[in-house]
């Protein structure tokens, strides 16, 4: 993701959540606004009383996903076991925020993210559970992938000069021939099937588990789509060990070529973010994403 996206972003906070509020939606104005603690990177969520949540695009490239997410995730909802966000209301620019935004549903639950010590293996099995329920899901009307899902969904082949880039940028910092190895491993296939649907962000912000650690809820659907699903493996090497990746790929029944090309989505996004790329994250994750990327048994 280029490192401009967030230029002229707007200062998003609690008064302005409820200044918006206020203007647009007056009778929740009473209810409280607070900060969700685990902040995504593309949207800012704050939590709307008891029972909602509010979310605004952090920066104009976001944008296009809030009304796709009103479109898609009630047709998803209705299609998986995993439960979703539910849109309850969209918001319109105002009080000086330039952008639509939403509510929501609250979804209870904790993020991965925040819990070291799930059970990787059981978590890699309800993912895997959920993303063939995903990809069953009829496409009519579905959004074909693009530039509103920054090109998830397509080949990774697309960022090939960001690759070439990034790995030009950190020199001997990272092994170029491995590197490119696997890059050429997943330009050499290409995904057969009809297109299906896919979230485009499977990571542990946008996972939620119950008191028993199992997966509870699947947030933020705002990169999904319809195309090659080999984005959605990506969590194998961001935040997979090796027995928890093996159950992910044996569970969801992932081709060598879909494998390959998610392996190069999670390749793509490490060498960027460690050659200066905006983005979540600090310099320790990424290296360690690349060394399980080039480490991977899983081939």
């Amino acid at each position: 993701m280029s490192s401009d996206v967030h230029a002229d972003v707007p200062r998003i906070d609690a008064g302005l959540v409820r200044r918006l509020v206020r203007e647009q939606f007056p009778a929740w104005a009473q209810l409280p606004v607070r900060e969700v603690a685990h902040q995504g990177w593309d949207n800012r969520t704050f939590r709307l009383g008891d029972d909602l949540s509010v979310r605004l695009p952090s920066a104009a490239g976001y944008v296009p996903a809030v009304e796709k997410e009103q479109r898609a995730l009630p047709v998803l909802a209705a299609a998986l076991d995993v439960p979703v966000p539910e849109p309850v209301a969209l918001g319109a620019p105002g009080a000086g925020y330039p952008f639509p935004w939403s509510v929501r549903r609250w979804l209870p639950g904790r993020v991965v993210a925040a819990l070291p010590d799930v059970d990787r293996s059981a978590l890699a099995a309800d993912v895997a559970a959920v993303l063939r329920q995903l990809r069953a899901v009829p496409t009519d009307g579905g959004p074909a992938a693009g530039a509103h899902s920054f090109h998830r969904g397509e080949h990774p082949s697309h960022y090939a000069s960001e690759v070439v880039a990034a790995l030009d940028t950190l020199r001997t910092a990272v092994d170029r021939d491995a590197c490119e190895a696997v890059w050429r491993a997943a330009e050499a296939s290409r995904w057969e099937g009809p297109p299906v649907w896919f979230h485009g962000d499977v990571a542990p912000g946008n996972l939620l588990v119950d008191d028993r650690g199992r997966l509870s809820a699947l947030i933020d659907f705002g990169t999904c789509g319809v195309g090659d699903p080999a984005c959605d493996l990506v969590f194998a090497w961001t935040s997979l060990d090796v027995p928890a990746r093996r159950v992910l790929r044996d569970a969801v029944g992932s081709d060598d070529g879909t494998w390959a090309r998610a392996r190069a989505w999670a390749l793509w996004k490490a060498l960027i973010m460690l050659a200066g790329s905006a983005g979540p994250g600090d310099r320790t994750e990424h290296e360690a994403v690349l060394r399980a990327v080039l480490a991977d048994p899983v081939a």
